[in-house]
């Protein structure tokens, strides 16, 4: 391998800078000529890629979001535009690709490999830690931080006012940053996806605290449950707790990436650059728990369901009932 694109795709996630300048600066010192791809997938089909500088990398390691930018292309479903990108990619004799981001963007690169042959190797990087096959995913340890900052700010309102917050975050269908910030911020009710929840058991478990004066009441909903607002009501109508409702939405993205944050993103990317340098064409670096970063076929990523651990899933339970 004489060269690599590359790029950052899909919803943008803290540590996607870091691993960007980590995978240029150890390309270099594998005699491999980095470039870089701005605007994600649009960025390839628009021929928006230049030849890495030191310029391009200064001051990028504790920047939130990427510098790269992101963007999401309707084009690339074209058999069209897959094949402007693959001429753009020629011109330049860019031999492969490092994409960092989600499952949607890792399926682009996968039908673009299928078309014209474009080898790839994918890191994964959303905050939602929604890819299956990995424990991790960039971005997810600043968005909780973020997450847990917030309901800390939060709690000393609710306290102060006597009323219940109720917290939504994100995370698509996946309740994994729920339930880690439900834990970490001491929250009493943690509704995710994944486990069922019962409104009577949480009212019977409540009631007492706030006939005991409990000052606050604190409840996290993952996105996916769409039950944030109907929650908010049930507070105000079942429990006569005055409630409010705070929806967190992009900020849960953005902010300087923390310590782990980097140092993953540095270890995403070696992991990265020797996958493509031992040849492989269109696979995703994983990382799980005791075994370190391994290699997966992207249909094994894409095709496959996010299991998330279940001792979690058994902290959380009592939260939800």
């Amino acid at each position: 391998m004489k060269s690599v694109a590359i790029m950052t795709s899909g919803g943008d996630a803290a540590g996607m800078n870091p691993a960007v300048k980590c995978a240029v600066e150890y390309a270099r010192s594998r005699d491999v000529e980095p470039f870089l791809v701005y605007d994600g997938l649009r960025g390839l089909i628009d021929g928006s890629i230049k030849a890495a500088s030191d310029v391009d990398l200064s001051g990028m390691l504790h920047r939130g979001g990427t510098l790269l930018r992101t963007a999401r292309s309707k084009r690339f479903h074209s058999h069209e535009h897959r094949e402007a990108a693959t001429r753009n990619l020629e011109a330049r004799g860019i031999e492969k690709l490092l994409v960092i981001g989600g499952d949607g963007s890792f399926q682009g690169l996968n039908q673009l490999h299928a078309d014209f042959g474009v080898p790839f190797v994918g890191i994964p990087a959303t905050i939602d830690n929604d890819i299956a096959g990995t424990d991790y995913c960039l971005g997810v340890d600043t968005a909780l931080n973020v997450i847990c900052r917030a309901t800390d700010s939060l709690r000393d309102t609710a306290a102060s006012m006597r009323r219940a917050f109720v917290v939504e975050v994100m995370g698509r269908n996946c309740g994994y940053l729920a339930m880690v910030s439900s834990l970490a911020s001491g929250a009493e009710i943690c509704l995710v996806p994944e486990i069922p929840y019962d409104l009577a058991a949480i009212d019977r478990r409540l009631q007492s605290r706030v006939e005991e004066g409990t000052r606050s009441i604190f409840a996290i909903v993952a996105e996916g449950t769409r039950y944030a607002d109907h929650l908010t009501r049930w507070f105000n109508d079942t429990l006569n707790v005055e409630s409010r409702m705070t929806v967190l939405g992009h900020v849960q993205r953005g902010g300087s990436p923390t310590v782990y944050d980097r140092l993953m993103a540095y270890k995403f990317a070696v992991a990265a650059i020797e996958a493509l340098l031992d040849g492989e064409d269109n696979s995703i670096i994983v990382h799980r728990r005791g075994a370190g970063f391994s290699r997966l076929p992207v249909h094994e990523v894409v095709e496959g369901k996010k299991e998330i651990d279940p001792m979690l899933m058994e902290l959380c339970r009592p939260l939800c009932g």
